[in-house]
Formats: structure tokens, sequence, C-alpha cells
């Protein structure tokens, strides 16, 4: 796939996407953001892709931001329709993705750079890096999901301190609050997101699905114990269980089709 502003590569079921903006640090512009949109999709309908690891180009930024010269003058209306377009094209179409995307944070995730990462899966960040919502000091709130992600993952005093001091944090710091997953030395970070989608390349890829879908439903009020119950079932009537059921009876390793 060849885009302007991304690097996309598959390499042994696992999706590569660098955000290849390293002069502007990564800052998502619309020509950007649509191209993220494309690659989740082609993510989502690509059996071959297991996974995706989302990181920036260089070592500096990870995201440094939106582009804030693309909606200076916007009015109101305007601004809500960026929200919305990003927020359902982008932000919630990887989280609501079937398959697992790990964020590897390189450098400065600020602002929208944050909010992208928050919006996969799991974070994987490299001990310089600093995280942050500054959209406050603009005049703005985050508007690509922030304010709800972060509350999620670190709860109501702390992601109220970040947002409205627009304070950034170390990647240490992250990692304490429940931020980040891990925090690993920059040269370490693609290899320690690729150690946690090879584990799970080797799971049942529909099971792998269905346990997003139902983790995302408990967090976002969706009633979560119902969606759990709905997609257990529908395990059942997979190749997969019979194959996982028969390999631990053989005492094999199973060979998962995903069907």
């Amino acid at each position: 796939m060849a885009y302007q502003n991304l690097i996309s590569e598959l390499k042994e079921n696992i999706l590569y996407v660098t955000i290849n903006r390293e002069k502007a640090l990564n800052a998502l512009n619309k020509d950007t953001l649509a191209e993220l949109a494309d690659v989740i999709a082609y993510a989502d309908k690509t059996d071959e892709v297991r996974g995706v690891i989302l990181t920036g180009a260089g070592e500096k930024a990870f995201v440094a931001g939106a582009d804030i010269k693309e909606f200076s003058d916007y009015n109101g209306k305007q601004g809500e329709d960026l929200a919305k377009i990003g927020q359902n094209q982008v932000f919630n179409a990887i989280e609501n993705s079937p398959k697992p995307f790990i964020a590897a944070i390189n450098g400065f995730a600020l602002g929208g750079g944050l909010e992208l990462a928050m919006a996969c899966h799991m974070r994987i960040v490299a001990d310089h890096a600093k995280l942050g919502l500054p959209e406050v000091t603009l005049g703005l709130i985050p508007g690509y999901g922030g304010t709800q992600r972060l509350t999620q993952l670190v709860g109501k005093g702390k992601a109220i301190e970040m947002i409205t001091t627009a304070s950034m944090i170390t990647a240490p710091a992250a990692e304490k609050i429940g931020l980040v997953n891990y925090v690993v030395p920059q040269p370490d970070l693609i290899s320690k997101a690729e150690e946690i989608l090879n584990l799970i390349k080797q799971r049942a890829p529909l099971a792998v699905s269905a346990a997003i879908k139902a983790v995302i439903a408990a967090v976002n009020n969706n009633n979560g114990y119902a969606t759990e119950i709905e997609a257990f079932g529908k395990c059942f009537e997979t190749a997969d269980f019979k194959e996982g059921v028969s390999a631990f009876v053989e005492k094999r390793k199973p060979n998962f089709s995903g069907k």
C-alpha cells in the first residue's frame, strides 16, 4: 500500500504502520487521518493481518498533536464535525478493530497523538518519551476521545489533573498510573511490541477478536456482560474451538485456522 504520509508494511502477519511526517513531528493533518482510516479498514478486512504496530518516524515524536493550522479558523459546527469524523473513522475504528493494535510510542505523544495511542489496545513507550494532552493551552479540550479514554485508563482524578494542567508526564510516570503497558529502551520498542503480537498470533484468531470486543464493551458501558455471553457462545461454533479442545486432549500445540 502506497501512502504519502504513512509507511505500511505487512511482515509475518504483523502490519507495521509508521506515521511518516518526521519534520512536522508526525502531526495529524487531514491527509494523514484519511490514510490512517484506509489502513485501519485494510487491517480489519485482511485475514493475513493478525495484529498492527503503530509508531512514528524518527526518535523525537510518536505524534506531537494535530496540525493546528488546518482548523485555526473553524467555527463551532466545523469543530464538532472535525471531532466526529476523526473519532468515527480513525480513533473509534482502531478501538473497535477485531485486530489488536499496539502503539509503539517512540517519542512525544501529545494531544491527538496521545489520543491515537490511547485508542490502541496496548501501549509500549520508549523510556525518553513524554505524554500529555495540552489542548487547554489553545482554549480547546481533547476532541478525539481523550477525555473518555484517559479517564478509563487512569481514573477521574488523574485524568482531570492531566487535562486541566496540560502537563506532560514521563514514560515511567505513565506506566505507574496505568496509561501504558511497558516502558522500554528506544532500541527495544518495536521488538517488545512484536513479542506481544507473536504470542497473540499463537492463539485462536476469532477468540482474540471476541475477547477484544467484550473488553471494549466493558469500558464503554455497552452491556459488557451480555456482549461476553454472546461472544462466548459463538466461540463454540468455530472450527478453532474444536481444534483447541482436540489439541488440549491430545497434548499438542493447536493449529488454528481462524474459522
